[in-house]
């Protein structure tokens, strides 16, 4: 198995920070921090362990990472298509603070393709296409 980082330049500190800095945003976001906080009361010390463990796992292909996020996510039904939006746009000022150039591009399309994954299986309708990141 390919162990290698999905981009050389990115290191275990990094998505350390990455995922601090920003769940520290959706705790701050006037409409993500409501959505986490009401599930995340109490435990977001746990969730932001479970959180680097993923993040490793996607950029770093630690493999260390075993949970199930559709499943987790599916339930949340009043989240909108503009939530994943936001989402993006406040992970793409995080990557920006913290990743090389060359790193970037990598970070924010992987959380693009998390994106789309989690908004179709929150959609529940596997043959529409997910919304255009790009805006």
């Amino acid at each position: 198995m390919n162990r290698q980082p999905a981009h050389p330049s990115i290191t275990p500190e990094q998505v350390s920070d990455l995922v601090d800095r920003f769940y520290t945003r959706i705790q701050s976001d006037v409409r993500l921090g409501p959505i986490f906080d009401a599930r995340m009361a109490g435990a977001w010390d746990v969730h932001l362990i479970k959180m680097k463990e993923f993040w490793r796992s996607v950029l770093l292909r630690s493999g260390e990472y075993k949970g199930q996020p559709v499943p987790k996510h599916t339930p949340l039904t009043e989240v909108v298509t503009q939530d994943f939006q936001n989402w993006l746009q406040l992970f793409q000022l995080t990557v920006d603070e913290i990743f090389d150039a060359d790193a970037r591009p990598v970070v924010v399309g992987a959380a693009k393709r998390i994106a789309s994954s989690l908004w179709l299986a929150m959609d529940g309708n596997v043959l529409k296409k997910p919304p255009n990141w790009e805006r």
